[in-house]
């Protein structure tokens, strides 16, 4: 009986010794990143450059289903001249992993688009990568593939 009492006490002390490594991690933060998301895909919709370069990594590298891959300064510049315009998005299927201070998020994107006043519609499965720095996830890069036929 003793013996298990100082196996117990053993285990305690060694779980207490690791909280302050485990609280200094940081805990998993899933749904700070899916409110980061979902304030992404609002200022997409409804541009403000405070918002979106305040979500988005100075890094950044945005890339899309046809290859082309934009700057934070080409994605917020395109998003406010409405070269890029987002009349709606619709995110579905999403999962959020967190792993220390980066974030992978993958989701089904559909919505309407009016890029220069064209209209039209997009259905893709997008790869999110956040970061997260002083505090605030912000996204460091996406890669968007067109959904198979």
């Amino acid at each position: 009986m003793k013996r298990r009492l100082n196996l117990a006490a053993c285990g305690l002390a060694a779980l207490l010794a690791w909280t302050p490594a485990i609280h200094a991690q940081g805990v998993p933060d899933e749904p700070a990143v899916g409110a980061a998301v979902e304030k992404l895909r609002l200022a997409m919709v409804d541009p403000d450059r405070a918002a979106l370069e305040a979500l988005v990594a100075d890094e950044l590298s945005y890339g899309h289903s046809g290859g082309r891959v934009d700057t934070k300064a080409s994605f917020v510049g395109d998003l406010l001249s409405a070269k890029s315009d987002f009349v709606s998005i619709e995110l579905t299927a999403q999962s959020v992993r967190v792993v220390g201070d980066v974030a992978v998020v993958r989701h089904r994107l559909t919505g309407a688009t009016l890029d220069q006043g064209k209209p039209g519609q997009v259905d893709l499965h997008v790869l999110l990568v956040w970061h997260k720095r002083d505090g605030q996830w912000r996204l460091l890069a996406r890669q968007a593939v067109r959904t198979p036929a």
